[in-house]
This record gives C-alpha cells, structure tokens and sequence, in this order.
C-alpha cells in the first residue's frame, strides 16, 4: 500500500506538488485565523445560577434560596457537581457536567430544571442563569476616572512622543510627522497644558456620574462586541432616589410608612389610555407622572395623610427626598488616588481571547471620543499582552528549531538542493498541523505549539534518511553507468530508492505517533491542560508521515540533482565515525562491563529523582500580579476602602508597577462571588525594561582588575541583571547584606495575610477548589466555633512548620455580626399589631 502512494505520488508529482502548495496557503491562512490564547482553559463545563434576595442575611439566603436551588440541581443529567455560595442579598449556585459537555447543552438543561425550582423559592425571587463564561474569562480590566484637562481644547491636543512636541491640532504638526501623534484628551495629574502653558482644569465627574458612563455609555457597546459575554461594572454609585423619613413626624402626623410607601408608587408612573380621533388625526391617550431628577420637588406633593384639622399632609412635610447611590457590595480603586468607576471585559467560554481583545480595545477607543472632557479611561488589565509573550517565545523557538534542523541537514548532506527538501517539508508538516488545528477549533497557546516543537525533530527523519538513501542509490547508479552498465532515468533510481525505505520509515512515525495516545485517556484537569499537546504532536506526527511517502519522493526527484557525494566522503560523517567507532568496539568487547556502567549510571538517578518536587503545571511568569490579602470577614465597606487605598498608594511606589486597580468586595457579574472581605487588586508591571531594576551578580571575575572583567561583563556575562517577579515580590538581599524590600514586606498591614498569585492561575484556582492559594487544608465539622479553633491552630502550625511558605492563614468560617430586634409577640398583639407590622416599621 505504501510502496503504490509513493509511486503514484512520484508519477503524478505536478499533481502531488499542487496539493503541496495548497496545503501550504490553507496552513498559512490557518496561522492567522487561529484562536490564540496564553495556556488552555483548565476550567469545568459549569453554568451559574444567580438569585438576587434584596436585604436578606445570609443564613435565610442559604435556607430560602441556594438549599432548595442547589438540591434541585443534583438531577440536572451530567452534573458531576454542585456548589452553594450564599451571602448578604444573594445566592450562587455552580454546577459543574462532565468533559465533553457543550456548554449551551448543560445551559438549556439548567434552565429546564430551575422552571421546576421556581415553585420552591419565595415570591418575587427570581433566579437567573449567569453569563456563558468563567472567571477564567476576565481578559480585560479598565477604570474611568476624572482627571484634568486643557481649558481651550477640552476634545484632546496632539503629542509627538519621539520629539516630545506638543499641538493643538493634528494640523499644525509637520505633514511628515503626523502618523507619529499620539493624541491626549487629559492628563492624571494637576499642571499646566502643554500648548499654552494655561493651568489645567479639573473634570468635573462625581463617581455616580462615572458610574452612569460606565452602564449607559461604555457597557453595552462592548458587550454587543463578538465573543464578549458580558461586561461587568465595578466602583462608583448607582443614583437613586432616596426618601429619608423621620419617625416622630410621621408620629406626629399619625402617618404610617405603609401610607408613605403607597403615596410614592402612585405618585410616580406613567399610564396609558385609549386613542382618540381629532380633526381627522388619531391621538393616543397618556398621562404622564413619572418624577424628573431635575424637579425632585414634585415628588415632595403626594399626599401621605390627612392632617387632624383636615389638611392634607405632604411627603416634603415627612420626609427628605434626595438622589444618594444604592447600596453597594463592591469598591473600585486606582493607584491609591482613591474610588473609581470601571468594568470588567468578561469573554465568552471557548472564545477566541486574543480577538476579542483586539476588538474591545478597538471599540474603547471608538467610545472614549464621547466621554466629556477630563474623564479618562486607563487599561488596567490586558491579557492580550500574555498571549503574545507566549506565542512569540514559542514562534522564535520554533524558528530556532527550523535554523538548526537546516544547518545540521546542510552539514551532513552537503548538497543543498538535497536540503531543500527537508527545508520545504519541515514547514509544510507545520503548516498542515496548524490547519488541523483550526479544523478542529484548538486553541493555539504554550501547550500545542509546544507538540509541534517537540515533533519538529522526529518530522525530518523521513526526509532525511529518504535522501540519504537516494543520494547512495544515485551515487552506485552514477558507478554502474562509469563501468559500461545501461543508464536508468534519475526519477526510477530516486523511485526505487524511496520505495525501499518509505514504508519502513511510515510505520515507525505511526508508532511514535501512537506513544501519545494514553494522553488522551486523561480526565479533567490534566486532560484538559495536556491534550492540546498531544493532539498537535499527533498532528505533527500524522503529517510528516503523509508527506513522508508522497510530497519528500516528489520533491527528490524536483531538487536532488548534479553531483552528489556518498556518505564517506562527507567529511562530517568521517569525523563522527572515527570518533565514535573505538567506543563501539570496546562495548562489544566487553558486553558485561557495558551492561553494568548502564545499570550503575540508570540506579544513581534514583535517589535524585525521589528527592525531585511533583507540580501539576509549572509556574507561568504572567507579567502581572494578583494581590489577594484575607481581611476579617465582617469588615465594612468604609473601612475596606481605606485599606484598599492605602495597600494601593504603597504598590504604586515601586518603578516596575504600571497600574494598580484594586477590588473590593464584587463586581456586578455572576463569575465574581466575592465578599467584601476578598482584596483583589491587580498590579499590572511595565513590560519595557528600562523600568525594572538592576541587582549586581557575582562573577567568577569578579576579583579581576577593571581591564580584565570588561570584556566579560560587556558581553556574556554581565555583573548585572533585570530582578525576577519574585524578587519584586519577595525583596533581595545583594551579597553585602543590602536588604532590598519587595512588594510583600512593603505592603503589610496587622491581621491581614498577603497572597501574590498571577491573575490567571488564581482563577483557576478558585473555579476548582474555591481556594484562593496553591495549597489549602478542609477542616470539617458540624461546630463553626470548633472548626474556627482548629483553622487558627493549623495555620499557625504550617507557618511555622512547613519550609518555604510565604503566608498561612484561616478562612473563618463564622458568621457575620447581626443587630437582632425580636418582636415581643405579647406587647405586639396588646397594641393590635403583627410581627410584620412592627419590621415593617
């Protein structure tokens, strides 16, 4: 079967060599279609359940809403699991299915399934499916807030960076230089502009108006963005209209708040009537009673009572009406310059991330031309900056890869049109590979470009050993043909050599290929993190053998031509084999001595090998950080700003930070279940180096006299070097004792556990475990004040017990402070009144 494809192929090789051009153009289409992503989605099929309980505590959430919720769940078909997350006002239920599960599948059958729970929860709660995203999906964090601007051009001015110019408009600037500016709309400090040097004026944008930008004018554009599922909006206020009573005039008037609550709803709505017809036109009939925020007044006319005289009393007599923000479970905050307004760009599960980034971003800077003048838009989190740190290393390793297979093939084949072949098939098997892979809709990130580095050294063997074994047939042909022999066509001596290896060389990539195949027996997490891997070596694989018996026969006979110099004449090869035949021979001679130098050097790695630490996925230098501090769990909201803030103010010093955006409590999204006792505040670090700072290294010339260390030190061995991110973290000490301190000995607060993990791998963390930190210990129990103790003595013990931990801390599992009014059912029915009637008061 094999010996017919590669006589076909070579017999029909201008048909062969167009499928290989073909082939090439879709690879290369597929390389600029792919969906990019910095590492695999590690996250479950899950679908949230979000139920919003106004006011209620979260013992009765719990009882109410998430237990009936979350058992009806349990029989949802391919549920694996459930969780419940109950807490002030709201409930969260997560179900997890089973690998493989299509998402909007598991979604409908949620859906089916909570028509039937519905039955089970108090009137007026309504549960609703969450966004079709995890927390894995925040690919995008912005802020607004205001800032100051130039009197005289409040649209922006023009600057020129590499000239450090200023314009009023693009206009004035030189026409050769105008695709270098760059405008600014405002700026974030007080100073002067610029262009006229006038002192710059203030924006006047409280946080509720920042907060209005950010629902009306940002959220919705960016959510109609392909592949967004949902923008969440963080920080500043929602405005609302606040009726502010006073209970002794309402005494005094003998007016209830059942009488106030009443005279509100019907002072304020908007009703609709029949259609009347009027000189030949139709009229539809309206009243309208909706209240302005501009005339609040009108709403102070409604009549709550009668006075004793028989007046009537109105609302403005009883109470203060005024526009205040609702409340709140979430704080927004910005280098320590206080509160903020912002959003969060969730994307849509499976989603294309470096696209919808790209997208967004685009059409952010569409909306920030209508955003008044002064308030400003800062990215405080981008992940688009990870996915292309991570594909480019890998494309440069790759490329590598490529120069060094070319270079070696040259050596050794000493015939370029020879290495031609290897250097056509070695990206072709690539390209083909990438096709498959838009095909099948897998990502490319670290995990599948990393198969295809890892087969780009088994791809070539074919080739090469395919044109070896040509160049040795064309070479005893060219000998046969010089002692008088018949002359053959150089296509059938290139046939008949590849027919005698190319069926030999197929079935060992196939078997190569099939090494991989008990990765994809892998479940869950490790399956989802190592299969694409194993699928794109596959590919890899799979190709290079095709191409092996079809393109590489075809692109012999193309190229492999003149003059070609047998093996031992190769001066490569000749070298090589002098040096290694004296080690043949002596194995040979003595076979016993070889076996146990085998054994020996095999045991010794034993012992290293027990003393090796075991990690799921290693550690991924994001380029961002995660400030998680765990703050007691009834801390309130003012007091939650002021730590936040001021953690904030102290990470902004540090040279290598570009922004810190921190979030308190949660942002308006179902994948974000947060309490207010939960920091999290990303610190986005510069990615310029001429930011970050320098540590000296010791050298092993660092005794040398300055003459002698600067050819070292200039070249290959600097005494210099760009601190880690853990460095930046944790401090250093330089070799003469210099403590420099890091971000954690910086940022410390009394009764409050930092926590440095990267965005990503924190998300991660908490959509599989619920914890927030690479290691945690359960504790259960039916006592919460045992369970409290014991959670303060093991955290106490792994601090000080276990090596290399950086903090441990107890995730309290008591319950928040309550200010309890017990009804006195007795006094209650004396005075004729229910226990709805005295909590209604």
């Amino acid at each position: 079967m094999v010996r017919t494809v590669i006589e076909w192929s070579v017999r029909n090789r201008s048909l062969v060599t167009l499928a290989g051009v073909a082939l090439a153009g879709f690879g290369v289409w597929s390389a600029y279609t792919l969906r990019l992503d910095a590492i695999p989605d590690l996250s479950d099929v899950q679908v949230i359940v979000v139920t919003e309980y106004p006011g209620q505590n979260p013992t009765v959430v719990d009882d109410q809403v998430t237990y009936p919720l979350a058992t009806a769940m349990l029989s949802v078909p391919g549920s694996t699991d459930v969780r419940g997350i109950s807490m002030f006002g709201w409930s969260f239920v997560y179900v997890l299915f089973e690998d493989g599960t299509d998402l909007y599948w598991a979604r409908s059958r949620v859906l089916e399934y909570l028509n039937y729970a519905r039955d089970r929860l108090p009137a007026g709660v309504e549960p609703k499916l969450g966004p079709d995203a995890t927390g894995v999906g925040w690919v995008l964090q912005y802020v607004l807030f205001p800032g100051w601007y130039c009197s005289k051009y409040p649209r922006g001015i023009w600057q020129d960076p590499e000239e450090d110019r200023w314009y009023a408009t693009m206009e004035a600037a030189a026409a050769e230089r105008r695709s270098h500016l760059k405008r600014v709309r405002g700026f974030e400090y007080p100073g002067t502009c610029p262009v006229d040097g006038t002192p710059l004026v203030a924006a006047e944008q409280d946080l509720a108006s920042l907060r209005s930008l950010q629902d009306w004018f940002l959220r919705y554009p960016l959510a109609a963005v392909e592949g967004v599922a949902e923008v969440a909006s963080l920080g500043g206020f929602v405005r609302q209209v606040q009726v502010v009573l006073d209970p002794h005039v309402l005494h005094a008037y003998g007016v209830s708040l059942d009488d106030v609550v009443r005279a509100v709803e019907r002072s304020n709505n908007d009703v609709g009537g029949a259609v009347v017809e009027r000189a030949e036109h139709e009229y539809m009939v309206r009243s309208r009673g909706y209240v302005r925020l501009d005339r609040l007044e009108d709403l102070g006319t409604a009549v709550v009572g009668m006075g004793n005289n028989g007046a009537p009393v109105l609302l403005s007599q009883v109470a203060t009406i005024e526009v205040a923000g609702a409340m709140r479970r979430g704080v927004g905050e910005y280098n320590g310059r206080g509160e903020v307004a912002g959003g969060i760009v969730v994307a849509r599960f499976g989603e294309n991330a470096y696209k919808v980034i790209r997208d967004v971003k685009q059409r952010l800077a569409e909306l920030e031309e209508g955003l008044p003048p002064g308030v400003l838009l800062i990215v405080t989190y981008d992940r688009s900056a990870l996915i292309e740190r991570a594909v480019n290393t890998l494309r440069k390793a790759l490329i590598e890869e490529l120069a060094v297979v070319v270079v070696v093939c040259g050596l050794f084949l000493l015939h370029v049109r020879s290495a031609l072949v290897v250097v056509l098939v070695l990206p072709l098997g690539l390209l083909v590979s990438l096709g498959v892979m838009n095909i099948l809709g897998i990502n490319a990130n670290i995990m599948s470009l990393g198969g295809l580095a890892l087969a780009i050294g088994v791809m070539v063997d074919s080739a090469i050993v395919m044109v070896e074994n040509a160049h040795r047939h064309l070479h005893a042909e060219s000998e046969r043909a010089a002692s008088g022999g018949s002359v053959r066509a150089r296509a059938d001596v290139i046939l008949e050599a590849a027919v005698e290896v190319g069926p030999s060389l197929f079935f060992s990539l196939l078997i190569i290929t099939l090494s991989f195949l008990p990765i994809f027996v892998l479940g869950e997490q490790s399956g989802r993190l190592f299969k694409p891997l194993a699928y794109t070596k596959t590919f890899a694989m799979a190709a290079g053998a095709l191409l092996g018996i079809t393109l590489v026969p075809v692109l012999m006979v193309w190229f492999v031509r003149g003059r070609v110099r047998p093996e031992d004449r190769n001066p490569f090869n000749r070298a090589l084999v002098r040096l290694y035949e004296p080690a043949f021979w002596a194995a040979l001679r003595c076979p016993w001595l070889t076996i146990a130098i085998v054994i020996f050097v095999g045991a010794s790695a034993l012992y290293p090998w027990s003393q090796l630490g075991e990690e799921f996925m290693p550690a991924l230098d994001e380029g961002d950080l995660l400030y998680m501090p765990t703050t007691d769990p009834s801390i309130s909201v003012t007091k939650s700003r002021e730590l936040l803030q001021q953690s904030d103010k102290l990470l902004a010093l540090f040279p290598e930070v570009k922004t810190v955006h921190g979030k308190i409590g949660r942002a308006e999204t179902a994948t974000d279940p947060a309490p207010l006792s939960m920091i999290e505040t990303v610190v986005q670090l510069h990615t310029d180096s001429a930011h970050w700072r320098q540590r000296p290294v010791e050298r092993f010339y660092h005794d040398w006299p300055q003459w002698l260390r600067w050819p070292f030190a200039a070249t290959f061995w600097p005494d210099h070097r760009q601190i880690t991110t853990e460095e930046l973290k944790l401090g250093w000490t330089d070799s003469d004792g210099t403590r420099h301190p890091g971000l954690n000995d910086v940022v410390h607060f009394p009764g409050v556990a930092n926590a440095w993990p990267y965005p990503i791998e924190n998300r991660i963390n908490m959509l599989t475990t619920g914890v927030k930190t690479p290691v945690g210990v359960k504790i259960l129990g039916p006592d919460l004040a045992v369970l409290n103790e014991l959670a303060e003595r093991t955290a106490v013990v792994l601090q000080q017990k276990v090596p290399g931990t950086l903090s441990a801390y107890p995730e309290r599992a008591v319950g928040g402070y309550y200010l309890d009014i017990d009804v006195q059912r007795e006094e209650a029915a004396r005075y004729g009144l229910t226990v709805g009637d005295v909590q209604d008061a």
